[in-house]
């Protein structure tokens, strides 16, 4: 794909490319705003230095893409209800992101996107690993992609947020998380792509199955997309950026900096729901 504005160099054959040629503090015209998209629906996850935004330019960037979500449990700092802390220290027990998932997949319309922003990192570590549902669906075999076609299951935010944020001063006693039954597999809206949409953090059983049955196959899809061949890895530095599609993007914060300081802002992209 050829583009005028930007400059797009992809990470790897499946996933990933790194954007030169934009300064994300400034308000997006329309040409690049229609590059930058389309080069996050062909690439999944895009990558960005150099880009030391405010809070307001930070909203302002994800309200491009669409309404921005809150989220059901993590405490947003004052007056900013759209933004998610990503935050990690000597004091942590643990941290955002620290198993294999897809954004709040547990709500009905799930978030499209999400965009984050790190101004403080690790002098080693603390790598975000991103892998391609895309790929890992055409990587089954029909045999595979025929038996999960239409098969349903259940994510609840239960599991992952409840006691999470007591610490952060979120007391969730009376508080109901959401948990929504998603496809198995489900189409991208934009691109008509299959994707698989399971993943640990969220998903707890398959409804159509016997209990033992659909544990052994989720098992089964956890580690299939976990793969390497599926993936690409972001080093940061101070004032990146990565945006990743929620849709067909599952990934993974590597937790290996403790107890360095690892923080930043994210803002989410409302969704729609998974068909």
């Amino acid at each position: 794909m050829a583009y005028q504005s930007i400059t797009v160099r992809p990470c790897t054959a499946n996933i990933g490319a790194e954007v030169d040629g934009i300064d994300l503090c400034k308000p997006l015209g329309n040409q690049q705003f229609q590059e930058l998209h389309d080069a996050w629906m062909a690439h999944q996850v895009l990558f960005f230095r150099n880009q030391p935004v405010t809070v307001e330019q930070h909203k302002a960037l994800g309200r491009k893409f669409g309404d921005l979500h809150i989220h059901p449990g993590s405490p947003p700092p004052d007056g900013h209800p759209e933004i998610l802390v990503v935050h990690a220290d000597g004091t942590s027990k643990h941290v955002s992101g620290e198993r294999w998932h897809t954004d709040v997949s547990c709500e009905a319309e799930p978030p499209m996107g999400s965009i984050l922003h790190l101004w403080q990192v690790p002098e080693v570590g603390g790598d975000t690993l991103f892998a391609s549902m895309y790929a890992a669906y055409d990587a089954l075999s029909e045999r595979m992609k025929t038996y999960l076609e239409g098969l349903t299951a259940v994510h609840s935010g239960e599991q992952v947020y409840r006691g999470r944020y007591v610490a952060r001063g979120g007391d969730d006693s009376h508080k109901v998380y959401p948990q929504a039954v998603h496809p198995v597999v489900r189409t991208h809206p934009v691109t008509g792509r299959k994707t698989l949409y399971v993943n640990r953090n969220f998903t707890s059983h398959i409804v159509d199955l016997p209990r033992d049955e659909g544990k052994a196959v989720l098992e089964l899809l956890y580690q299939h997309c976990e793969k390497p061949d599926f993936q690409t890895r972001f080093k940061w530095q101070p004032d990146s950026i990565a945006m990743w599609d929620n849709r067909c993007v599952q990934h993974l914060a590597i937790w290996d900096y403790y107890p360095q300081v690892r923080s930043g802002y994210r803002v989410t992209i409302k969704g729609d729901r998974p068909k």
